[in-house]
C-alpha cells in the first residue's frame, strides 16, 4: 500500500472488486435512474488533493497563524487562562487506557478510569466545601445552566435570577436552556463591578428558583457571598455559585456560605487553552440535591474479598434510566480532561494550589498598579479581585485596533468588554496568572503606553 492509499477509505482495486461483485461496470451506472438534468455537472468547489508532505506543510502554515502562548505573552483571560501545565499531565493522559476510554459501562474492567473520576470528585468537594460532586460536565457554562435547571426542577418554580457579572457566554447558555424549560431569566445589574444587592433583594420572589452568581465574577471581582446567600434562601430559592476553582486555593469555599450548588470550569487545573477548548466543567451540591444532579457519581466500595473497588453509584442520565425520570440530557462527560485536573491537583498538592493562587493575586495586583500608571489609564473598579481586573483606557480608544497593535509587539491583549457591555466601551479586562513575570508586566505597560 502506498503512503497516499493509507488515508483513503478504499483503493482503486477495492472499488473495482465491489463493482464486479454487484455486477456494475462503473460507479456512474449506480445513478442511472437519476435524470441527467438534475445531476450536478460541474466541479465541486473544494481544494485539489495534496500529497502527504504538501498537506503537512499546508496545515503547519495554517497553525502558524495562531497567536499561541508559546510565542506570545498573554494578558487575555475571560474564562480561558494561561496557567503552568506540569509535564507529567500529558504523560499520564496520553496513556492508551485513559486516552481511548469512554463511558465505563462495565465497572469491573474500568477500575482505572473510575478511580481517576473518583479522585476528581473528591478534590472538587474539598475545594468547594460541598458534600457531593459529579463525574464532570462539558464546561463551566453548561454546568451553570444545568444548575439553573436543577433548581427549577427541585423547587417547581419558573424564575432564575442571574447576575449581569456572570460570564456573557454562560448567560447565553442559561437562556438557551431556560427557553426549553419555559423558565424566565431575569438579570440583576452591577454596582462597582459586583452584583447590586439592593436590586437583587427587590426582585427575588416566591417564583424564584435560584440566584446564580459568579465569584470571582467576569470582571474579576469577588462577590459578597455571605450577603447573597440569605437573600436567595429567604424566599426558598437555591443559591448557585460559579467559581474559578484556582481562586478556591485561597478564598473561602462557597459551601461555607450556604451555597446549594457550586460549579465552574476546571480549565485552570492543568488543562491547555487549546485556542478555547475543550475544557471540563465541575458540579458539586449539598446532600439534599444529590439525586437531582446531572451526569453520574463514582463511588468507592469493597468487593467480597474486602479489596477496594469503584462503581457507578448514581446514574441519573437518560441513557441509564427511563427518560422521563432523567435529571438531564447530559449523557457524557469530559473524563480525560477531568483526569488532567486530577493529575494537576495530585502533582501540586494542597500547598501548591495555595501557592499558585497566591501568585495569581500578587502578580495581578502588581500589574494593576503598573498599568494604572499608564497615562490615560485607570482601574475601573475598587472591589477586591483575584487574577483579573478592568482597565479603563483613554476615551475613544478602539480596543480591537489596540489589541492588533499589541499583537505586533508580541503581546495578546485583554478582553474588549465593549463587545458584551456597551457601557464599558474602551475598557479592557486584563488577566494575570502565575505565568507572567515582573518583566512581562512592565514591558506590557511600556508597549501599551506606546500603542495608545
Amino acid at each position: 500500500m502506498s503512503t497516499q492509499d493509507r488515508y483513503l477509505p478504499m483503493t482503486e482495486r477495492d472499488r473495482e472488486e465491489m463493482l464486479a461483485e454487484i455486477g456494475v461496470a462503473s460507479t456512474e451506472e449506480l445513478f442511472a435512474d437519476i435524470p441527467e438534468s438534475v445531476r450536478f455537472q460541474g466541479t465541486l468547489n473544494i481544494s485539489e488533493k495534496m500529497s502527504e508532505p504538501a498537506l503537512l506543510k499546508y496545515m503547519r502554515g495554517l497553525a502558524g497563524k495562531n497567536a499561541d502562548f508559546d510565542r506570545y505573552v498573554s494578558f487575555l483571560g475571560a474564562g480561558i487562562y494561561d496557567h503552568h501545565l506540569p509535564v507529567l499531565i500529558n504523560h499520564v493522559i496520553s496513556r492508551s487506557e485513559f486516552y481511548t476510554a469512554y463511558t465505563p459501562y462495565q465497572p469491573e474492567i474500568s477500575q482505572g478510569e473510575l478511580q481517576a473520576i473518583f479522585e476528581f470528585q473528591s478534590y472538587i468537594c474539598e475545594l468547594t466545601g460541598m458534600a457531593v460532586a459529579n463525574a464532570s460536565m462539558y464546561d463551566g457554562a453548561t454546568a451553570l445552566a444545568e444548575a439553573g435547571a436543577l433548581a427549577a426542577g427541585a423547587t417547581k418554580r419558573g424564575q432564575l435570577l442571574v447576575s449581569r457579572a456572570v460570564h456573557p457566554e454562560a448567560r447565553h447558555i442559561i437562556r438557551t436552556t431556560a427557553k426549553g424549560l419555559n423558565l424566565d431569566v431575569v438579570e440583576i445589574g452591577c454596582v462597582d463591578g459586583v452584583t447590586d444587592l439592593e436590586e437583587l433583594a427587590s426582585k427575588v420572589s416566591a417564583d424564584t428558583a435560584a440566584v446564580l452568581i459568579q465569584s470571582p465574577n467576569f470582571f474579576g471581582c469577588i462577590e459578597d457571598l455571605a450577603a447573597i446567600g440569605p437573600i436567595a434562601h429567604a424566599v426558598g430559592g437555591l443559591f448557585v455559585v460559579n467559581s474559578n476553582p484556582m481562586s478556591l486555593g485561597l478564598l473561602e469555599a462557597p459551601g461555607r456560605f450556604g451555597a446549594d450548588i457550586v460549579c465552574g470550569d476546571a480549565q485552570p487545573f492543568g488543562i491547555a487553552a487549546s485556542l478555547g477548548g475543550p475544557t471540563c466543567g465541575y458540579f458539586a451540591v449539598s446532600d439534599k440535591w444529590m439525586r437531582r444532579m446531572p451526569g453520574r457519581i463514582v463511588g468507592q466500595t469493597v468487593d467480597r474479598d474486602g479489596k477496594r473497588g469503584f462503581v457507578l453509584t448514581l446514574q441519573a442520565r437518560e441513557q441509564h434510566i427511563r427518560r422521563e425520570k432523567a435529571t438531564s440530557n447530559i449523557c457524557s462527560n469530559q473524563a480525560l480532561l477531568a483526569l488532567c485536573a486530577s493529575v494537576y491537583l495530585s502533582t501540586m498538592g494542597k500547598q501548591g494550589v495555595q501557592d499558585v493562587a497566591s501568585l495569581n493575586i500578587q502578580k495581578s495586583h502588581y500589574a494593576s498598579q503598573v498599568l494604572s500608571q499608564v497615562p490615560g489609564a485607570s482601574l475601573l473598579y475598587a472591589a477586591p479581585f483575584f487574577n483579573e481586573f478592568v482597565l479603563r483606557l483613554p476615551a475613544g480608544t478602539n480596543i480591537a485596533e489596540l489589541n492588533s497593535r499589541l499583537l505586533t509587539q508580541g503581546f495578546i491583549g485583554g478582553f474588549d468588554l465593549g463587545r458584551d457591555y456597551p457601557e464599558l466601551a474602551g475598557c479592557m479586562l486584563i488577566a494575570v496568572t502565575e505565568q507572567r513575570s515582573r518583566e512581562d508586566i512592565e514591558q506590557f505597560a511600556t508597549v501599551l503606553e506606546g500603542a495608545l
